[in-house]
């Protein structure tokens, strides 16, 4: 087990290499999503996006949770997440997402941990910035 995390902690990076096109538009079907921008580039045109496909909000925002479930062992351990959507991902965008600590304390006998958390795109716009709560165990 890793060391109890203090205030200004800095999290284990993320990075997606690259958000590929054809994720986005399987997550279209999966989720039902009939907006075209997800799976038709004339659409992202037409609508002065530029040319790529546009990454699902809460697909980035899953990205967030990864980082959290690799640093805590489990996605069970997340016990909340609260983000602000700033800026679109496109098809062909790395994903850089981090986190530092921010509160330890002690509730109902977990050891909750508050984050600051946030995914920028590879251009280094910020796409994603928020907070979350995360369980770890007493060593």
């Amino acid at each position: 087990m890793a060391p109890i995390p203090a205030v200004g902690d800095v999290l284990p990076p993320y990075r997606v290499a690259a958000v590929e096109p054809d994720k986005i538009r399987i997550m279209a079907l999966v989720l039902r999503d009939p907006n075209p921008i997800h799976y038709d580039v004339e659409a992202v045109r037409a609508a002065g996006m530029g040319d790529r496909e546009v990454n699902q909000g809460g697909v980035t925002m899953a990205y967030v949770v990864n980082m959290l479930a690799a640093w805590t062992g489990s996605r069970a351990a997340v016990r909340s997440i609260e983000c602000r959507f700033s800026a679109n991902v496109f098809a062909g965008d790395a994903v850089d997402v981090g986190g530092a600590v921010r509160a330890v304390r002690e509730v109902a006998g977990e050891r909750l941990v508050d984050c600051e958390v946030w995914a920028d795109r590879g251009d280094g716009v910020r796409a994603i910035h928020g907070t979350a709560t995360v369980a770890l165990p007493f060593t």
